[in-house]
């Protein structure tokens, strides 16, 4: 049976655990026509994230895959594929997303559809696209933003996308096999945020289609801030062009 797998990382949680369960299981019920798994990888969390998870095995089933230390999403996101390679099938389906509630899964069914439809390796969910919104974001955080995404598109010459790092993704079963015989069962080589980017370079150096669809982000419904650090982050976008080459001519 086809299956929709759904790679969550999660990092000292605790406050968004509950919304986060709230939300899959009302949209599950919803769209009970797939048949989705959850993944869900605690990036070493150090407060009660991990003991809110267990609590609610009966609301919420799921893999847990565990990380003694911290070691940023793209590190997690990388164990959440590695953990796939032996299962997944071409017909399969994967879905990657923030661990912190603010991704809209409203639009999970839209960005199905749009992928089986069409046909199309990856669907981005932007809130750069027409129609979509960066919520409540300071402006500080709404300006860099936007000037890392200009600087990365310029940059590493990637045209066409809006949106650079977001989190909110969909993956033909098929392509992440793609990924995975080009570059390792983990994908990603890079353990910080910018590994969104190097993700998406990838997907271009292997000819993937992408198309994206409007994401308007629900900070709202997130307790406490983002936990990216820009400037680390900025420090790992500029790096990425080192292996840009590498990458592109693999």
């Amino acid at each position: 049976m086809q299956k929709f797998y759904t790679i969550i990382p999660v990092y000292n949680e605790e406050n968004n655990i509950n919304r986060l369960i709230q939300s899959i299981t009302t949209f599950v019920n919803h769209c009970n026509v797939y048949e989705f798994v959850f993944i869900i990888v605690d990036d070493g969390s150090t407060d009660q994230t991990v003991e809110v998870l267990q609590t609610n095995e009966n609301k919420l089933h799921h893999v847990l895959l565990k990380h003694e230390k911290n070691n940023g999403p793209g590190y997690a996101f990388g164990s959440g594929f590695e953990y796939l390679a032996d299962i997944i099938k071409p017909e399969d389906y994967v879905i990657t997303m923030e661990g912190d509630n603010t991704s809209r899964f409203n639009i999970i069914e839209i960005m199905l559809s749009r992928s089986i439809r069409e046909g199309l390796d990856v669907i981005l969910a932007s809130p750069y696209a027409y129609g979509g919104d960066l919520g409540d974001t300071n402006i500080f955080r709404s300006i860099l933003s936007h000037l890392a995404n200009g600087f990365v598109k310029i940059t590493l010459g990637i045209r066409g996308i809006h949106t650079m790092s977001s989190f909110y993704r969909v993956y033909k079963g098929s392509f992440i096999q793609k990924l995975q015989y080009r570059f390792g069962n983990r994908i990603l080589e890079r353990s910080g945020f910018e590994s969104m980017v190097e993700l998406l370079m990838k997907i271009i150096a292997l000819d993937g289609t992408i198309s994206e669809i409007p994401l308007e982000l629900d900070t709202a419904n997130r307790a406490g801030k983002s936990k990216m650090n820009i400037v680390k982050t900025g420090l790992g976008y500029l790096s990425l062009w080192k292996d840009k080459r590498r990458w592109m001519s693999f």
